[in-house]
């Protein structure tokens, strides 16, 4: 028997400890991403920022293809520019992640675990709007 069988499921105080631990870590390397974001223009050539590899062995854009440019100009309060680098994840994508993230969270502060599980039909959504958004801006221009 092992040692997760004789303990059983982690404890509410257990729980807690660990969001808040992973909540931190999370939080501090946003906000080191960020600053390095602030000082970085993505929209300028010769900036060190990770590629997309799907665009790098495609040459198409992929449905995720403009979030580090969107994200600079929301940290800059541009949301108009924003939307122009990617729509659909400004519009969509942002939301979902914040519910998600903060669902998580608040569930671990409570002391019970949260794991998302999409359905079949959740699956099929995601993927269908990602796949549609590929399709429209890469023959829209």
């Amino acid at each position: 028997m092992s040692d997760v069988e004789r303990s059983g499921p982690p404890s509410g105080a257990a729980i807690r400890s660990r969001t808040v631990r992973r909540a931190s870590l999370a939080l501090a390397a946003g906000a080191a991403a960020a600053v390095y974001l602030w000082h970085t223009n993505p929209h300028r050539s010769g900036q060190v920022l990770i590629p997309c590899p799907f665009r790098l062995m495609t040459g198409v854009l992929c449905p995720a293809c403009g979030g580090t440019r969107m994200a600079y100009d929301l940290l800059h309060g541009d949301a108009v520019q924003a939307f122009h680098d990617n729509a659909v994840l400004l519009v969509l994508g942002v939301p979902a992640i914040a519910y998600v993230l903060l669902r998580w969270l608040v569930q671990g502060l409570r002391g019970r675990a949260y794991r998302l599980q999409l359905t079949g039909r959740g699956n099929a959504v995601v993927f269908g709007i990602a796949a549609v958004w590929m399709l429209v801006r890469n023959l829209a221009g």
